[in-house]
């Protein structure tokens, strides 16, 4: 950052610029951050889903991820476009039309817990 001059009588509203530059600045690397850890965390569960399930099937082929823009930022969603109802059914057991309850395989909580920690690495080193 530039060093500037500023009249006294300037001074609050040169503050106030600063911080604003400053603030977009960040946001716009949180954006980034955002998007990127999403798309490597769609990949990864993908990985994840054909090693727990055998195959590259629709299930393991569906993962995506897009990034949504609210009131407090960007959102990194990973889902799986295709059968958005199983991950939930496949990761946490479900019952089966026969009344039997079949065993949850825990595939998506490791890949969520790695790519928190690299977001936060991410937003650490790019700030």
């Amino acid at each position: 950052m530039a060093s500037r001059k500023t009249p006294v009588d300037q001074l609050e509203k040169t503050i106030r610029e600063t911080l604003h530059e400053y603030a977009q600045d960040i946001e716009t690397h949180v954006d980034e951050a955002v998007k990127e850890v999403a798309k490597a965390g769609a990949k990864a569960v993908r990985q994840a889903a054909k090693r727990s399930f055998g195959g590259s099937g629709a299930y393991a082929k569906g993962w995506a991820s897009k990034v949504v823009k609210g009131k407090h930022g960007a959102q990194g969603i990973i889902y799986n476009k295709d059968l958005p109802s199983l991950p939930h059914l496949l990761e946490h057991s479900h019952l089966t039309r026969n009344g039997k309850r079949t065993k949850g395989k825990i595939h998506i909580k490791p890949v969520e817990d790695a790519i928190i920690k690299e977001f936060e690495k991410v937003i650490i080193q790019g700030v």
